[in-house]
């Protein structure tokens, strides 16, 4: 089974987010900001992390940052699911090697649609 890391500091969006991944198909754990999810990260590399950008502790940029520095950090599909719709965020995000990027709010059908485009479900 394929893993979710589901990174958001609102307790409400991330059980949002672990109701769709799992309904995908994906086991699922939950980060409230980028040093929690950078830990368990550390523990086990997920297949796919949907990421918020706006956190306190160390941000959703920061995190990704530090992720693909680390051995198998590359690995993860990354979707950015924030507020943020500015050109200059969405870039800054793609170029720290974000592999999509959706708007809140999202649905089921979205983020099933981002998960199929970056392969990590099927059809």
């Amino acid at each position: 089974m394929k893993s979710c890391l589901v990174v958001d500091d609102s307790r409400v969006v991330r059980k949002v987010a672990r109701r769709i991944a799992e309904d995908l198909g994906f086991s699922c754990i939950e980060a409230e900001d980028g040093k929690q999810a950078y830990e368990a990260c550390q523990k086990s590399m997920p297949d796919a992390i949907l990421l918020d950008w706006n956190m306190p502790v160390m941000s959703g940029i920061e995190f990704l940052e530090k992720l693909r520095q680390m051995e198998g950090g590359s690995y993860p599909k990354v979707v950015f699911c924030t507020t943020e719709n500015n050109v200059a965020h969405i870039k800054r995000a793609l170029q720290a090697g974000a592999n999509e990027y959706i708007m809140k709010p999202f649905d089921s059908e979205i983020i099933e649609n981002k998960f199929r485009q970056v392969g990590l479900i099927e059809g």
